[in-house]
């Protein structure tokens, strides 16, 4: 990541700045002075990646000066520079104590917004980002953070006014048209939506981003214009990667929609070797080995009767792309249901447990120590979250599907709480993930062997659990959803506990935005043509196969 202070800033030290598009615009700094001599070395390490020194400066400046809001304004951007979970909530915490020293700094709130944003608190980042627009009304990028957060918190309708507003102050800005279409996409508003991308494309606007949401907005039958114009672009020696695995993701989707697969995979491929993925399977393994040993039944059963016995939580899960979205959706579309999206805030709490570092030990440690208490002082932070976002619901969906990770720790916060695992035909679910435009936390997409020896994982923790908890986590089919929509919605709607409402079979009409790589497909009535697609790649595809094994129902 590039240097995330203000141009003006990195003027002033006499550091060629390189900003990034979405940092904050120029501010006035006060005369230099000695503090500002170490930050100035402090910015000239982190453009040189040196980060260790860069922090060693900011902590000498904080050593005598505990609350310089400049220097804790640089150690944020130093722990964005790592974009992992720990850091970015380090980053969190470094902003948050500029913001407090400064609170009318209209550039703290932003940066403290967008943080906040990246490790999921949506009503929190709502807050400062809004006030990081009334403190600077003209900042087109805290507009554009107000508009990701509503959008991201399920409050589309929302994002639409400040991304009008950014659109009169600067409509060059490249957040802005991409921002705005985005919107329009979650709330099922395609045609407005292309107009806008087609704009920022002809503008040169954040054209890698604008091409792949373009080419998602519909299903093409026949070759677009946009096809040769993506791939004219695809041409360019200097394409940074982001922007390449972007177009190598909208090529491959307007290629497999003309049923040119071969062409497809070979761009879904060049996609995933420009993003660079890296993963390493042998510690993931490693670390599904600690999850089985540390919550086996024995340790669970000394866990009984802890957490908050509360039935308001839904977690639905599995791998992505299995239909946790149709799934989430099918529920939410019932009166007394809400659907709160991909929360963060489980994965929040784990963390500082161990599950973060992957240490057997830390975490074995800190689920042998924990106390009922403890687990009811858990549930209840992680239960305020969410019922904030559904006040008056009977039953609130977290649907990260990665929480499979975490049934374990649920099903000590939340012994009641619903489970649904979502499962998918395994060949199917794995080329709709490599298919997909997911970012580096999805390392495991990396090739098609890794993936699928990735799945065996996933179906091996699912297997244990299932032993654990015989009876209580309930597996949803996609494919039998698919064959017979009305039985297995009232399946699911029976598992909540509520009784049938119509309108769960029509959740394609329902009014509010999604916030998934499925929001164009969940907006259509069910269809078939997911089901066994992946024999439209069948020679392309012989390693993710070999390595899935005997769970490749061929």
């Amino acid at each position: 990541m590039n240097n995330r202070l203000p141009p003006a800033w990195s003027k002033h030290f006499k550091v060629q700045s390189r900003p990034k598009t979405t940092q904050p615009k120029a501010m006035p700094l006060p005369r230099v002075r000695a503090d500002d001599v170490l930050l100035r070395q402090a910015l000239e390490f982190q453009q040189a990646k040196r980060f260790p020194e860069a922090e060693e400066l900011c902590h000498r400046v904080l050593a005598h000066t505990p609350n310089h809001a400049l220097s804790l304004y640089i150690l944020g951007t130093l722990g964005l520079e790592f974009d992992d979970e720990y850091n970015d909530e380090l980053a969190v915490k470094y902003f948050a104590r500029a913001a407090t020293q400064e609170p009318s700094n209209p550039y703290y709130q932003l940066s403290l917004g967008e943080s906040l944003l990246k490790v999921g608190d949506h009503p929190l980042a709502i807050n400062h980002l809004q006030l990081a627009c009334e403190l600077k009304p003209d900042l087109v990028q805290a507009l554009c953070g107000l508009g990701r957060a509503y959008v991201a918190s399920g409050r589309a309708e929302m994002a639409l006014t400040p991304y009008q507003r950014a659109l009169k102050i600067d409509s060059n800005h490249p957040l802005v048209l991409t921002g705005l279409a985005g919107a329009l996409i979650s709330l099922g508003r395609m045609n407005e939506a292309r107009g806008y991308l087609k704009e920022a494309i002809g503008r040169r606007l954040n054209i890698g981003l604008a091409y792949n949401d373009l080419v998602h907005t519909r299903k093409f039958t026949e070759q677009p214009a946009e096809l040769a114009s993506i791939m004219n672009e695809l041409v360019n020696p200097e394409l940074v990667p982001e922007v390449a695995k972007r177009l190598h993701h909208a090529a491959g989707k307007v290629l497999d929609d003309l049923q040119r697969y071969e062409e497809a995979m070979d761009q879904f491929q060049k996609a995933k070797i420009a993003a660079g993925y890296d993963f390493d399977l042998n510690s993931y393994r490693h670390w599904i080995d600690t999850l089985i040993d540390i919550f086996s039944p024995e340790t669970m059963a000394t866990k009984a009767g802890y957490g908050n016995f509360t039935e308001i939580p839904v977690f639905v899960l599995g791998m992505p792309r299995s239909g946790t979205t149709l799934t989430e959706q099918i529920c939410s579309s019932h009166p007394d249901v809400y659907g709160a999206g991909e929360q963060t805030k489980l994965r929040r709490i784990a963390n500082p447990m161990g599950f973060r570092t992957r240490s057997a030990e830390a975490l074995r440690n800190t689920i042998v120590s924990m106390t009922a208490d403890q687990s009811k002082a858990l549930a209840r932070e992680y239960l305020s979250d969410i019922t904030r976002q559904g006040p008056t619901a009977v039953r609130i969906i977290d649907k990260m599907p990665h929480n499979f990770e975490l049934i374990g720790l649920i099903k000590i916060l939340f012994p009641r709480a619903k489970i649904i695992h979502c499962t998918r035909d395994a060949i199917d679910n794995c080329i709709s993930c490599f298919g997909s435009n997911f970012n580096k936390g999805h390392g495991y997409i990396a090739n098609l062997r890794t993936l699928g020896l990735y799945y065996r994982e996933y179906d091996r923790l699912m297997r244990h659990w299932q032993v654990v908890f015989p009876g209580t986590i309930l597996e949803n089919s996609y494919e039998l959803l698919i064959a017979d929509q009305e039985a297995q919605s009232r399946r699911l709607i029976d598992d909540l506990g509520l009784p049938w409402d119509d309108a769960c079979l029509r959740f394609f009409d329902r009014d509010g935005s999604v916030n998934t790589p499925s929001r164009w497909q969940v907006r259509q009535p069910i269809y078939k043509s997911s089901v066994k697609r992946w024999k439209n790649y069948e020679c392309e595809i012989q390693p993710l196969i070999e390595a899935l094994g005997d769970l490749a129902d061929t």
